[in-house]
């Protein structure tokens, strides 16, 4: 009698403990950007698309990042459920031991995996109307605003180089912060900025002052040796036809810690809210399941179960 009575309670237990875990809350942290930053904003509104599209089964923990590198850094300490977004180039330096990773390699490197592709870092040549530049031999003699510090300010210097520029345009001593009261009062005849489009500086350019965005021709773009993105006529006021720029593709990644059903669940929310998140910030329109080609790496297993059942195409070394 005993041994039945002790039989029942440990099978009502187990199934407390196992109706508990059923319902359990995953909580995801999500590594991100500077908290100024647009990066840090677009995990806000990934946040509550995650909540809404998993009945607050999922919550995620947004948390400020320094940048790239130290997310990519972060997984050596990290366990369970982390996400963070990073360009897909520095997950292969990071195990290669190259570049900024040269002498901190380490084996959790190996267990990194993408989960899907967010918005991309646009590049941006801003010209005023009053400049009359339309293309970029037009930039020479003119005055540029760069900025400092940023991935834009250096593949900004990095093109005008390439493109024979160096040395023959005048470069702005201003804060990219103040690129569009310069170029309205004629300090400036243009500035580059990198973000995902609609960029929220350059719409303001456009609206206010009149601008003409700069569009690569294909040897450019190819010289570049980036990812070429068409931003669709139309996205900025007095824009009539497509341009074509390049660009530094963003994905979300986790680590192999994270069990398939939760990646599943996390990419399935993803997907199937980004056309609310598209309604709320249109930069997320710009993103397409095209953009996994872009992954250099492995995706995870259950992100790649979610991407089968849609019949999404994936590479081969995928």
């Amino acid at each position: 009698m005993r041994s039945k009575i002790l039989i029942g309670i440990s099978s009502i237990l187990s199934l407390c403990m196992w109706t508990s875990i059923a319902h359990a809350e995953t909580r995801i942290t999500y590594k991100s950007a500077k908290s100024t930053s647009s990066y840090y904003q677009m995990g806000v509104e990934l946040s509550e698309a995650v909540k809404n599209g998993t009945n607050s089964k999922i919550t995620v923990t947004l948390e400020e990042s320094q940048g790239s590198v130290q997310n990519v850094m972060e997984v050596k300490g990290r366990t369970n459920n982390y996400v963070f977004t990073t360009p897909p180039v520095l997950v292969k330096l990071a195990r290669g031991g190259k570049a900024m990773f040269k002498e901190k390699s380490h084996p959790r490197f190996d267990e990194i995996r993408a989960l899907f592709p967010i918005p991309s870092l646009t590049m941006h040549f801003v010209m005023s109307n009053k400049s009359g530049v339309n293309n970029f031999s037009g930039m020479e003699g003119k005055t540029i605003l760069l900025g400092k510090g940023s991935f834009g300010a250096r593949e900004g210097a990095k093109y005008l180089k390439l493109f024979g520029l160096e040395g023959k345009v005048t470069l702005a001593e201003v804060e990219l912060s103040n690129a569009v009261p310069a170029l309205k009062n004629g300090q400036i005849d243009g500035f580059v900025t990198a973000g995902s489009y609609p960029a929220p500086n350059v719409i303001e350019a456009a609206a206010s002052a009149g601008v003409t965005v700069l569009s690569l021709n294909d040897e450019q773009v190819k010289t570049t040796k980036r990812t070429r993105l068409v931003i669709p006529a139309g996205t900025y006021a007095g824009q009539s036809s497509d341009i074509q720029t390049t660009s530094l593709p963003v994905v979300a990644f986790t680590t192999t810690d994270m069990s398939e059903d939760v990646a599943y669940s996390l990419t399935k929310a993803y997907w199937e809210n980004k056309k609310a998140l598209g309604a709320a910030a249109k930069w997320w329109d710009g993103v397409s399941p095209d953009m996994l080609v872009n992954v250099l790496t492995e995706i995870h297993p259950g992100a790649k179960r979610y991407y089968k059942e849609v019949g999404v195409p994936m590479a081969d070394h995928h």
